[in-house]
């Protein structure tokens, strides 16, 4: 029952995104609703569901912009970090699992002022300064 909420929510938020092309600007409100189905994966689940993968492509859709990205990236680890049991790998891997580079990572240290509309690394982060 619990993921079917998850579920419904996150199609709501990508659904509002449709119907609204104007807006431009990235909420975490989005960007956590389009990874709310990521959670079990990322605390030590199976592999990501065919949702999960879905919101991973929303959150890269949301963040077009220089400042998209770095709101995005900041929602992003934000979200990780209220995840005590979140597993460092499974997030670092889930990009390439569901088939997506993502611009913003998916880490509770990575550097988000340094996100701009150019960047390819799949992780920067703010301990080691290296792409992971």
């Amino acid at each position: 029952m619990k993921g079917s909420i998850l579920a419904v929510i996150a199609i709501l938020a990508i659904c509002q995104l449709a119907v609204q092309p104007g807006v431009e600007a990235v909420t975490c409100g989005q960007v956590d609703a389009a990874l709310m189905p990521c959670v079990g994966y990322l605390t030590g689940g199976a592999g990501p569901s065919p949702a999960c993968c879905d919101g991973v492509k929303a959150v890269k859709g949301l963040a077009t912009t220089t400042a998209d990205k770095r709101t995005s990236c900041g929602c992003v680890k934000a979200a990780a970090n209220r995840y005590a049991n979140l597993k460092d790998d499974a997030a670092q891997s889930l990009p390439t699992k569901c088939g997506v580079q993502l611009d913003t990572p998916i880490s509770r240290t990575v550097d988000c002022s340094n996100r701009s509309a150019n960047k390819t690394k799949i992780c920067s982060t703010e301990k080691s300064g290296a792409a992971v």
